[in-house]
């Protein structure tokens, strides 16, 4: 299973790369690879205010619907259409090209409390 060295991880297999006062979030190889075949993605509107381990994005594969959470809180500054229009891309590009949406930090100190690469690998038992 992929998991980048540079990423947090939450329990709940959401993926956060923040770059400044800003995080990328999307959901994990091992996530995709439970879910099968994704079929539909609803990102968080932008504007949108959560909290950490609070609901944002919904996914639905051929085998279920998901609840998608977000790893830290703070509002949703961008949404990502293109997994709208091609939800595999959340299969095929996780970690890239089927990020989910990006959010202002509202204390960036929550992202260190994510698990680390090594710290998620045990968790899914690679």
């Amino acid at each position: 299973m992929n998991v980048p060295e540079n990423f947090r991880y939450a329990t709940t297999h959401e993926w956060i790369l923040a770059e400044g006062g800003t995080g990328t979030v999307g959901i994990t190889d091992h996530a995709q690879a439970e879910l099968t075949d994704i079929v539909f993605a609803e990102p968080p509107p932008v504007g949108k205010t959560v909290k950490a381990g609070e609901v944002a994005a919904v996914v639905e594969s051929v085998k279920a619907a998901s609840d998608i959470y977000s790893p830290v809180g703070g509002e949703v500054v961008e949404r990502n259409a293109a997994i709208e229009a091609d939800p595999s891309l959340l299969n095929t590009d996780p970690f890239g090209a089927g990020w989910i949406f990006k959010i202002r930090l509202a204390n960036p100190a929550e992202v260190e409390s994510l698990k680390d690469a090594a710290a998620y690998r045990e968790q899914i038992g690679g």
